[in-house]
């Protein structure tokens, strides 16, 4: 079955800058900072099939390099579809960029689509770091994060690859990986397999680690409500019979007040 090209007539690629263009795959280099190293070949071969019958949908990004050659920014999982069914040519975003900004541009395309599990998130923001000796602050600013964020990122490296490794299969999420650095390493192995086959939540991982430690749990404080005038309240009140009655619900409200208190008494038509 022929591949249904995007584009009937493939836009020159003479002056390509910021226009969408058919490029030969084979003129395409990976990209080096590419974050993703996880490839699922069943979602490869789910996407190929689709490119193959509706032609792909949303151009890869790319770079010039040296030469006629091109480097892939953003489009990973659709170049290595398209070479699974052995595409000639691909719709491309050219744009002009450094060493750098393409490295930044490949992390958050992958973090914005949620393509990168938390382990390959954290290993390419310290790549981003140590290659090019930025700042913790530095790099959150880049990517629009949190330093905050950026630093429990990377907390996560402190984990072994083991202890990494067996944290994604049983699907453990970043804050349930995050709460094993408390744990001594020779316990951290036995806690995933537990944490994964009773299926405990984030709230019931971080008791569960406590109880392994001999710890009691930090008391979860209680919410306090900001506002105590209680005319707010009553006005609140009154706006939500409005809304009903505007609604079309017949329901009937009486108060009485005193120097005490106000009383209501509301009657809601159930049919």
């Amino acid at each position: 079955m022929a591949i249904k090209p995007l584009f009937q007539k493939p836009v020159s690629i003479e002056n390509p800058v910021n226009r969408v263009v058919e490029i030969p795959v084979a003129a395409i280099s990976p990209n080096p900072s590419q974050p993703r190293v996880i490839f699922d070949d069943y979602e490869l071969s789910q996407l190929a099939v689709s490119i193959r019958q509706n032609g792909m949908l949303q151009p890869v990004t790319v770079r010039r390099t040296d030469g006629a050659g091109y480097e892939l920014i953003s489009g990973e999982r659709r170049l290595r579809a398209a070479k699974l069914i052995n595409m000639e040519h691909i719709p491309c975003i050219v744009i002009e960029t450094d060493n750098e900004s393409s490295a930044i541009f490949a992390i958050l395309e992958n973090i914005q689509r949620a393509d990168l599990n938390y382990i390959e998130e954290a290993l390419a923001i310290k790549s981003l770091i140590d290659h090019y000796g930025i700042t913790q602050e530095d790099c959150a600013a880049r990517l629009g994060l949190a330093q905050s964020t950026v630093a429990n990122k990377l907390r996560l490296l402190r984990l072994t690859d083991e202890e990494k490794a067996l944290a994604l299969r049983f699907r453990l999420n970043e804050r349930q990986a995050r709460a094993l650095l408390k744990l001594p390493h020779e316990k951290r192995l036995s806690a995933i397999e537990k944490i994964g086959t009773m299926g405990l939540n984030t709230h019931q991982t971080d008791k569960f680690i406590h109880d392994m430690l001999g710890e009691k749990p930090p008391e979860r404080k209680k919410h306090v409500w900001a506002f105590k005038h209680v005319g707010l309240y009553i006005n609140t009140f009154n706006k939500t019979i409005e809304s009903m009655k505007n609604a079309g619900i017949d329901c009937i409200a009486t108060k009485n007040r005193t120097d005490d208190f106000m009383e209501y008494i509301v009657r809601i038509p159930l049919k």
